[in-house]
């Protein structure tokens, strides 16, 4: 018997159908000598620490840091059936095929099931970016060895492990330490979730801490025989009334000007010098999740988890690829289903159809690389015809911007002219900037939005201007003087701040680490990156106002607290440089674990030194004078001392406030003094 073992149900029932005729059983689906059978996702969780020994189940620093020496997996108690049902069928099993998303996770959560049965059987590994029939039968056809993958499970192991240790250590050695000053409630750290909500502080605090500067622009629109040239005046170094970063702060130094242009009938300068160059403009690349995610927040405003639940939702009606890749790229063997995709996206509706009838099926993108292919590909329609009247509204907006980007890689390179030119007048220089079309290309597909790639370009790029030669004359028409005001950073939105995650280069500590992270996959990964940030919303540490991401005062006072080891992504985007290289077989698990546990180390060193101020309207214990928590205990809450256990004062919780216990009157009269009451 072979026994497949997938991700999910729908996972396996996509595999089932591949394999023909299939019976449903207990928990799988059997199809003749082959059986499918399925996890939900991770069926293993890591053990607590007081599972490694009881006396963690105290919160001590004496005890940190906690790093196992063999590490536990325990069955979640919600899948201990189907779990049952996967150790049975190994037993019974020749050969195995692990079936988990062709991603570093999907390949950890089913071959950790194998480990922890103790299966000696050989395995396979299948490889599906896709559900529909015919990439279900292609990588039916085309199993490998699982050993191949043994790389990307190491790295998958090593980040799960790597978030344990920092998670636990840190977050006891800071809420101990945070505790003892008053503070309520846990610290909660995590390898990725602080340096992110540390992004999103040192955000708003710049905010906080902008100050606005006006300044002034001389614009002019100059009249060339062939159209009108907008230009802005280039003050020179020694023109009164310019700052340090050569910005006009009197506005009447460009009133001047404009009057004298305006008095002089009619002023005429010259082209002194006319840069132009011919530029192409590749295609567009396909969509990763997380390009996908960032340019849905932009156009539809969609949160990332939003986006990345919709696109499973695709995956899972066949209707688009594999939903987690971080990769935009496509193998070669796709070209093979170009005809028939573009023939199912010509029937969807009329703007489409025109758009395939633009297409060329003929070119090759440079999309198309098999090279930069690992373990899955870009997301792209698959070659099942989408009903768009059978889709939600934000399943129909994922599926076309898919589609349109897919289309994107027939067309043509968008071909332009940029110019630069220099026109003086009286000694004074004014510099047009624009662009001449001269192939729209796949840019004709996004007339009417402006695409990710054209989000930072500068606006003076995009005006149009006439043909013109050095030497040719332009009259003054007309000029204004625009205030201007400097804008302080935006707040980030959940998609820029995915955005930010995965260009982690742009915002490390050290600059020195920017080129060796450039090439990284920054902080979290595709599949976890939304999470993260949903996550941090629902701990507390982030809200959304006016779709903006605010910290709460909890962000703050953690951010406070925390050593910059933390709070920056450095050393998190290094970790994940090195989770690639255990990947690539390049670091082995026990190197990499050598290097966290130094580092760790020295965290919890600092988190033992660091200085933290006292808590505001703290509340102490009677007995000894140290702060008083509030807890979470078997009873419910009640109030502890943060001495304990060498002061083990406990107090009963009224509506927020420790009240003392019935049987202790001294500590009534106490209570009654500390807080005043009569």
């Amino acid at each position: 018997m072979r026994l497949f073992i997938a991700e999910k149900p729908s996972l396996g029932k996509a595999i089932a159908s591949g394999l023909g005729k299939g019976k449903p059983g207990d928990g799988c689906i059997v199809c003749g000598t082959d059986v499918v059978t399925w996890c939900f996702g991770h069926i293993l969780e890591q053990a607590a620490p007081e599972e490694y020994d009881e006396k963690y189940k105290t919160w001590r620093m004496s005890d940190l840091p906690i790093l196992p020496s063999v590490w536990k997996l325990n069955v979640t108690k919600s899948c201990a059936k189907q779990f049952s049902t996967i150790k049975k069928l190994v037993k019974e099993a020749d050969e195995i095929v692990n079936g988990g998303d062709p991603d570093r996770e999907g390949q950890l959560l089913v071959d950790e099931v194998l480990e922890y049965i103790g299966n000696k059987k050989p395995v396979k590994r299948i490889l599906l970016n896709a559900l529909d029939e015919k990439s279900v039968r292609d990588a039916l056809a085309d199993l490998r060895d699982n050993r191949d993958f043994i790389g990307l499970k190491n790295s998958a192991l090593a980040r799960s492990r790597a978030d344990w240790i920092i998670g636990m250590n840190l977050t006891r050695a800071y809420t101990i330490r945070m505790r003892a000053a008053g503070y309520q409630g846990a610290a909660s750290v995590g390898r990725v979730q602080t340096p992110t909500m540390a992004l999103v502080v040192r955000r708003e605090q710049q905010i906080k801490n902008f100050h606005s500067v006006t300044h002034y622009a001389l614009q002019v629109d100059w009249k060339h025989e062939r159209g009108v040239v907008p230009s802005v005046w280039q003050p020179r170094d020694d023109v009164q009334g310019m700052d340090d970063e050569n910005r006009l702060l009197d506005q009447s130094v460009a009133d001047a000007l404009l009057r004298k242009l305006q008095s002089e009938a009619p002023a005429t300068a010259k082209i002194v010098s006319l840069d132009q160059q011919e530029k192409q403009e590749q295609s567009r690349l396909p969509y990763s999740l997380s390009s996908l995610q960032i340019e849905a927040g932009r156009k539809h405003g969609l949160s990332p988890q939003e986006v990345l639940d919709t696109m499973q939702g695709l995956y899972e009606k066949k209707l688009t690829t594999y939903p987690r890749s971080d990769c935009d790229y496509l193998p070669e063997n796709q070209l093979a289903d170009v005809a028939v995709i573009l023939g199912n996206l010509k029937g969807l509706s009329g703007e489409m159809e025109t758009m395939v009838n633009g297409a060329d099926p003929s070119l090759r993108s440079k999309a198309w690389n098999d090279k930069k292919i690992s373990a899955h590909h870009a997301i792209i329609p698959t070659r099942v015809k989408a009903d768009l009247d059978t889709l939600s509204e934000t399943e129909e907006k994922l599926y076309l911007m898919v589609a349109t980007a897919y289309l994107a890689q027939f067309y043509p390179a968008h071909v332009y002219l940029s110019t630069k030119v220099d026109l003086e007048w009286n000694g004074e220089h004014f510099i047009a900037k624009g662009k001449t079309v001269k192939t729209m290309g796949w840019r004709s597909l996004y007339k009417t939005d402006v695409t990710m790639e054209e989000k930072g370009e500068d606006e003076e790029q995009q005006k149009s201007l006439p043909a013109m030669q050095k030497g040719d004359d332009v009259i003054f028409m007309e000029g204004n003087v625009a205030e201007r005001e400097t804008k302080p950073p935006s707040r980030f939105t959940p998609a820029t701040l995915l955005a930010a995650m995965k260009n982690i280069h742009k915002h490390v500590k050290d600059k020195s680490l920017q080129a060796a992270l450039q090439e990284s996959q920054g902080i979290g990964t595709e599949a976890t990156r939304a999470g993260i940030i949903e996550t941090l919303q629902t701990r507390g540490f982030l809200i959304i106002e006016k779709k903006h991401l605010v910290p709460c005062e909890k962000a703050y006072q953690l951010c406070s607290v925390l050593p910059d080891e933390i709070l920056y992504p450095d050393t998190t985007a290094l970790w994940e440089q090195q989770l690639d290289e255990i990947k690539e077989g390049k670091l082995s698990v026990a190197d990499f674990f050598s290097k966290q546990e130094e580092t760790l180390r020295k965290l919890l060193r600092q988190a033992q030194e660091a200085k933290i101020a006292e808590a505001k309207d703290i509340v102490k214990c009677p007995n000894c004078g140290k702060p008083m928590t509030r807890r979470k205990g078997p009873n419910g809450i009640f109030w502890g001392c943060s001495g304990y256990p060498e002061c083990k004062t406990t107090m009963e919780d009224n509506k927020g406030k420790p009240v003392a216990r019935k049987q202790d009157a001294g500590h009534q009269t106490r209570l009654k003094k500390l807080f005043k009451v009569k």
